[in-house]
């Protein structure tokens, strides 16, 4: 597993989200789009977070979402709603999202 952290590190968090041209909050959204098309239950949730520590609001995740729902399927639209409201009712127990 270390040798996949650390290509992931370099190449995903090193140099693409520290490219010029888009916002994090942008990256965010667009993983987000990516990781539900592809069904990426685990990391759907884990850039969910990310997302809001980016800056994204529960209104941009959902347009997000429904945006990729419309394009990738009802089911998945379903399931990837499913994993982010259990994602941002989690970070409002937390205190890391208003309520």
């Amino acid at each position: 597993m270390k040798p996949m952290q650390q290509l992931t590190t370099e190449v995903a968090w090193g140099t693409i989200w520290t490219r010029p041209g888009l916002e994090l909050k942008q990256r965010s959204l667009i993983c987000i789009a990516l990781v539900a098309s592809q069904g990426k239950e685990a990391e759907l949730g884990a850039h969910i977070r990310g997302a809001v520590n980016n800056g994204a609001t529960e209104v941009e995740i959902r347009e997000t979402l429904l945006q990729t729902a419309v394009y990738c399927g009802i089911p998945t639209g379903m399931v990837s709603f499913r994993i982010a409201e259990s994602a941002l009712n989690k970070l409002k127990e937390e205190g890391k999202l208003p309520t």
